[in-house]
């Protein structure tokens, strides 16, 4: 099995838990989804699936197609969850088809909002790297099919905030410090006026778990991809250095210690855990590593626990339907067998 994309360490790895690139496209021979019959979408589907296993990428073996049709809700939610689709894509999946990777750093929505969303996720601070990728896939498949662009507005897509690029380039970033701080409300504030946003864990009207936000640039016409990405990671490279110095402060009080080592006690022994709580108790141990008080440093552990503890994805792991005690008593025998060794 494939090492996973979460799996593995990334740069400034203690603050960006990840990044992601992700490129709408529309081709330019059907209409927009909303409008596309069964028939168009499947046609879509099957088009793009040939451009990629005909290609001369070194991508092209390691995708699976998937039908989301032939998905139980259980599965779909899961790749919500493993931030692989929109919730959106997940809601309603007839006509909608993936491709995905086998190490889960490529998903390809078709016939979404758009007939193709490219998204490359990656662990830590590696937005040029993803972009990179995710342009080489985009070459590939504008040669094979034919994207819908204009030469005033850009790329083509069903949602007018989408022209031009078509590119949304975000981070997650683990701010237990500036939450703490009660910063949140006034940074939000003044990266809507650059021209950014900050959101919640699962993206656009979702809540924050663990102190995980979502922040991505919202301009897609009138500016470069290049500019775009710079821009992001010009403001992430200041909320980084505040964030571990206001979390070097806050760990050097009596309080946030004894949260710290108590968060790793309770991960270490408890029988029942509630999704909330070990997000937040996983929050507490990232921040002891970030600032020494937890000698490991391995944030990548801590990445898959996250992704493993989610309802949808437990449930999946274990093949069946669980009740709300039986994933709390799963979540929390996972996390002790996991973290045992880590502190």
């Amino acid at each position: 099995m494939a090492e996973k994309w979460y799996e593995r360490s990334g740069e400034h790895g203690s603050v960006v838990i990840s990044s992601r690139i992700r490129l709408a496209r529309n081709l330019k021979s059907y209409p927009f989804p909303n409008r596309a019959s069964l028939e168009q979408k499947r046609e879509i589907a099957l088009r793009v699936k040939k451009a990629i296993e005909e290609s001369n990428s070194t991508l092209a073996g390691s995708f699976s197609f998937i039908s989301m049709e032939e998905l139980t809700q259980l599965q779909a939610v899961s790749l919500v969850e493993k931030h692989l689709i929109s919730p959106e894509f997940a809601s309603d999946r007839k006509g909608r088809y993936l491709m995905l990777s086998e190490d889960e750093a490529i998903s390809i929505m078709i016939n979404e909002e758009d007939h193709i969303r490219i998204q490359v996720l990656g662990s830590g601070l590696s937005l040029n790297e993803l972009y990179n990728t995710a342009n080489n896939i985009d070459t590939l498949l504008d040669d094979a099919l034919g994207f819908a662009f204009n030469e005033k507005l850009g790329y083509l897509t069903q949602c007018p905030t989408n022209l031009g690029t078509g590119m949304r380039a975000s981070l997650m970033l683990h701010l237990p410090a500036t939450e703490k701080n009660r910063a949140i409300a006034r940074i939000a504030g003044n990266l809507s006026k650059l021209g950014m946003e900050l959101r919640g864990t699962f993206g656009e009207g979702s809540d924050v778990k663990g102190s995980l936000y979502q922040m991505s640039n919202q301009i897609t016409l009138g500016i470069s991809e290049h500019t775009a990405i710079e821009n992001l990671k010009n403001i992430a490279s200041q909320m980084i250095e505040q964030e571990e110095k206001s979390l070097e402060e806050l760990s050097k009080t009596l309080e946030m210690q004894d949260i710290i080592f108590r968060s790793a006690a309770v991960l270490k022994s408890a029988r029942l855990m509630t999704n909330d709580e070990a997000m937040k108790l996983l929050s507490n141990v990232r921040a002891g590593m970030v600032t020494g008080l937890i000698e490991s440093k391995d944030y990548s552990l801590l990445n898959r626990m996250s992704e493993q503890i989610q309802p949808a994805t437990l449930m999946t792991s274990n093949n069946r339907e669980m009740t709300p005690q039986e994933r709390d008593s799963a979540r929390a025998e996972l996390l002790r067998r996991e973290l045992k060794e880590l502190f």
